[in-house]
């Protein structure tokens, strides 16, 4: 039985976890979806009530039927053949994603480390929200929208200020390079001129003062939980910002907040995610910022040793999992 990795070619932590699949003496085969149609190949044929055939790439091929389990890691989306028209390519496309996708989500008894789906839908911050609020965890307050006249009475209101912060990847590829929003906090002479507030939506949430952050990830019934403190103003703000200044120690969380994350992976159908809260300086109130279905974890394991790559080569080989 194969563990198939969908991941990027240069990709860190997924060598960690194939490694550590090697290690259980477990087949793997890694693939990226942009490999597909032109360095890979698709032959499914269903037949009473069965899927049978196999994927091909130059070097393995990779039954149907063996397939025990999925790593949606970090593929990058499928690659056309030049030549195609725009009209043509989007359409190529959506057929790869429906049948391609449509072919190996529907292998029965197959363990998904995260289902697609579900993984798109759990993406909607406004819904995370609420998942961590019926499980009793402790959400700043939010606003959502393009008003600009809404933002002024928003902020007025907040006791220590506001932060903005974008609802999706903070990436933007412009120029070509990488452009990277990190949070921020909103300033007086931010919210005397909000233009450009009424071209889309946008994120603002109550400053939730930190004694430090926290990275919470879970891998099946495992949890990993790190302190995150900051050691720049700018990580302060935004850890992501400066990682050469953080300093990242294991931690335990109180089992309230362990029992509500958890709750909230039940409730979006998740078997890996990485939360983002926040500790209060009263060392008592945590926030809850985020979860993210593929969030990193490389940086922390190799900050303090934890084997959470170990931790994943297990669950895609459905070894007893505590």
């Amino acid at each position: 039985m194969t563990v198939l990795v969908l991941a990027g070619e240069m990709d860190r932590t997924a060598d960690s976890v194939i490694l550590a699949l090697a290690d259980l003496r477990v087949p793997v085969v890694r693939v990226d979806l942009s490999w597909f149609p032109q360095r890979m190949s698709l032959d499914a044929e269903f037949d009473s009530g069965r899927w049978h055939g196999s994927l091909r790439t130059e070097h393995h091929q990779v039954e149907l039927d063996d397939v025990r389990s999925v790593w949606v890691r970090t593929p990058a989306t499928f690659e056309m053949p030049t030549g195609l028209s725009s009209a043509e390519a989007a359409f190529a496309k959506r057929e790869a994603k429906l049948g391609f996708g449509g072919v190996l989500m529907s292998l029965p008894d197959v363990l998904w480390v995260n289902r697609p789906d579900l993984a798109a839908t759990a993406v909607y911050r406004p819904l995370q929200w609420m998942a961590a609020s019926r499980y009793g965890l402790r959400v700043p307050r939010t606003w959502v929208g393009n008003d600009p006249k809404a933002v002024a009475r928003f902020a007025g209101t907040a006791p220590s200020g506001v932060v903005l912060k974008p609802l999706s990847a903070n990436l933007i590829w412009e120029d070509g390079t990488y452009k990277v929003g990190w949070t921020r906090r909103l300033i007086s002479e931010d919210l005397a001129d909000l233009r450009g507030i009424d071209v889309t939506c946008h994120l603002i949430q109550d400053w939730a003062p930190k004694s430090y952050e926290c990275r919470v990830v879970f891998v099946g019934a495992e949890v990993f939980a790190f302190a995150i403190h900051a050691g720049s103003p700018e990580s302060y703000v935004d850890w992501r910002s400066d990682y050469q200044a953080l300093r990242c120690e294991p931690i335990e969380l109180p089992e309230r907040v362990t029992a509500g994350l958890r709750g909230v992976m039940a409730d979006l159908g998740l078997v890996y995610g990485a939360f983002d809260l926040v500790v209060d300086p009263d060392g008592e109130t945590i926030w809850f910022l985020e979860i993210n279905p593929g969030g990193q974890y490389g940086f922390l394991e190799a900050a303090t040793g934890e084997p959470i790559s170990d931790s994943l080569a297990r669950l895609l080989a459905r070894e007893s999992h505590r």
